[in-house]
């Protein structure tokens, strides 16, 4: 079956964080700013969602369970979801998941907001490489945990994590670190951590009383001949590592807001549920049992075109802006891209997301979206048609030139 990842898909009057939201969400200190070009003239590489229709196979599968005609209170009850689940994972990971220790959340980030209140106390920290993303320290704030930072090691644009750095900082006693929230695949970068980079890092934190947030929500979207690795499979003993996981970065499903999170710990797990159970959305549950069941065909195409477009990304900026640093990333259909030799372009006193969507009508992220150490790079979606993707292009080179 072939798929039309060309289509230019109108998402006016969606409600559509990606279309109708930016303003408030990038722009929050200034939302009524004006900017020369009009709503429907802007270019969207910003938000991690994607301009392409959701699978055919999933949109069916919610038309077949509205079909039945009452959406009363739902949860999981039909053992065949976690079949479906079991068998997506061992295939895909070669990890057996034990459907005993899942529970659902709506959405990684409530997940993390959640977790972090579970799993650490007053005075207890959070450790976090950077840059990273956002979430990630908003959710230690909202408990008034301190977030401390890592920054990651990067040469010719490959990043790595500094773990010497993060021994020093989880024997620390001053600083007092409980856990850890590891990003993997790693979200701006697109790193793909090795089985090796990630046993350093479990031995590390487990070792020094420290429990993981593993957030592996971008694992399915990796380039050709790369492999994801769940942290949990290389500590099966282990119950000190909480696995996020979601069909809706993989199968543009941000908006049915249903994740899995995996709790090893019973105590921890009781405690969660205690706090936090909740009934399910029944076409949440109809979408993500399509997915996993029919939508592996789909994906693999995806990646395919995901591929393209990074390649004909890092070709363009080879060829029209050759001052750019960019590697093609080993995961996301994220573009991690190092613009400081035009700094003198965009001037010290503008954020460069700002500053593309005033001179060029194009919306990207930028590294205050990411907290540190990723200064003077922009974040590129290029999860969308490729003729979106090469106007936007082009109007940020001709912004630069």
């Amino acid at each position: 079956m072939k798929y039309d990842f060309d289509e230019i898909i109108d998402r006016r009057h969606s409600n559509s964080m990606n279309y109708e939201g930016w303003r408030g969400y990038m722009f929050r200190d200034n939302p009524d700013a004006e900017f020369p070009f009009p709503q429907e003239d802007f270019i969207r590489l910003w938000i991690a969602d994607m301009d392409f229709a959701t699978p055919a196979v999933i949109l069916d599968a919610i038309r077949d369970r509205l079909n039945q005609k009452i959406l009363g209170y739902t949860s999981l009850f039909d053992p065949a979801y976690f079949t479906i689940l079991k068998r997506w994972f061992q295939h895909r990971y070669n990890w057996d998941i034990d459907p005993r220790q899942l529970v659902f959340a709506p959405g990684v980030v409530p997940a993390l907001i959640r977790l972090v209140g579970l799993l650490t106390q007053p005075g207890e920290n959070v450790l976090i490489t950077t840059p990273s993303y956002a979430p990630f320290k908003m959710a230690g704030d909202q408990h008034n945990r301190q977030v401390f930072y890592s920054p990651l090691q990067h040469h010719d644009g490959q990043y790595s994590m500094d773990l010497s750095d993060i021994e020093a900082q989880l024997t620390d006693t001053s600083k007092n670190i409980r856990l850890f929230i590891l990003c993997n695949p790693h979200n701006p970068t697109g790193r793909v951590w090795t089985p090796e980079e990630l046993r350093a890092l479990g031995r590390l934190c487990l070792d020094n009383n420290c429990r993981i947030i593993s957030d592996e929500i971008h694992c399915d979207l990796l380039r050709r001949g790369q492999v994801h690795t769940p942290l949990a499979t290389l500590f099966p003993d282990s119950n000190n590592i909480i696995t996020c996981m979601a069909p809706t970065k993989t199968f543009n499903l941000a908006g049915i807001l249903h994740s899995h999170i995996f709790i090893p710990d019973q105590e921890l797990r009781n405690t969660w549920m205690a706090r936090h159970w909740e009934m399910q959305n029944p076409l949440s549950i109809a979408a993500t049992q399509a997915a996993y069941e029919k939508g592996e065909h789909w994906l693999e195409a995806l990646r395919t075109y995901l591929d393209e477009n990074l390649a004909f990304l890092g070709e363009t900026l080879r060829q029209q802006l050759p001052l750019a640093r960019f590697r093609i990333p080993e995961a996301t259909y994220l573009a991690w891209v190092d613009i400081s030799a035009y700094g003198n372009i965009i001037g010290d006193t503008e954020r460069p997301s700002r500053f593309f969507a005033r001179k060029a009508g194009v919306l990207v992220e930028d590294s205050n979206m990411f907290l540190a150490h990723g200064e003077k790079h922009i974040r590129i979606n290029v999860a969308c048609p490729r003729a979106v993707l090469s106007e936007g292009l082009q109007r940020l080179i001709r912004s630069l030139a």
